[in-house]
């Protein structure tokens, strides 16, 4: 009786992804920050975000479940020193949104339409004109629910998208600064 020779086979992961498979999906946020005092640009940074779970759940549903796209988005900054998680949603962000700024709701992200996998608000950047001094330590993407133009609302059922905290630590801000932020969402093949 011949000898059954057993083979194993092992595919190298280099060949899949050259066989077009790719392994991993990134989409991550860029936030641009510029805050302005007196007309004078004072201090620029960039920073990225986390996206929280219930932003990921978002994005999947709208893509892939249809669940209903939401249309309007907003930005709102916040005032303590609270480390971004992935558990953090719209009715419990565990930070405490500041409202300190003159600007009657929070600012509306207006995006123009997607170009080369990137999505931003570069014409049209969030402004925050602060009404008191104070110390800001992050900002989040939020949007749907009922009342999400509204500051401080954390009832109307709206969605948590992302975080960006300041990495490079808080920022003092004075009654009459400016902050404007420019946001832009890319996603890509890694």
């Amino acid at each position: 009786m011949p000898n059954k020779i057993k083979t194993k086979v092992v595919i190298d992961a280099s060949l899949e992804r050259s066989a077009g498979m790719v392994e991993k999906f990134l989409m991550q946020s860029n936030w641009e920050w510029e805050h302005w005092r007196d007309c004078e640009l004072i201090d620029k940074w960039t920073e990225h975000n986390l996206t929280t779970d219930e932003g990921v759940t978002s994005a999947l549903g709208v893509q892939f479940a249809g669940v209903t796209q939401i249309t309007d988005w907003f930005v709102l900054i916040y005032n303590t020193d609270t480390t971004p998680a992935l558990t953090m949603t719209y009715a419990t962000p565990a930070f405490t949104e500041s409202t300190h700024y003159s600007e009657a709701t929070r600012p509306a992200w207006q995006s123009g339409a997607v170009v080369s996998k990137n999505i931003t608000n570069s014409a049209n950047k969030a402004s925050f004109t602060m009404s008191t001094a104070e110390t800001i330590y992050g900002a989040a993407l939020i949007g749907g629910g009922s009342a999400a133009d509204t500051k401080n609302d954390k009832a109307g059922g709206g969605f948590l998208y992302c975080v960006s905290d300041f990495s490079g630590g808080s920022k003092t801000v004075a009654s009459s600064d400016i902050l404007k932020v420019t946001i832009s969402i890319t996603g890509q093949d890694l």
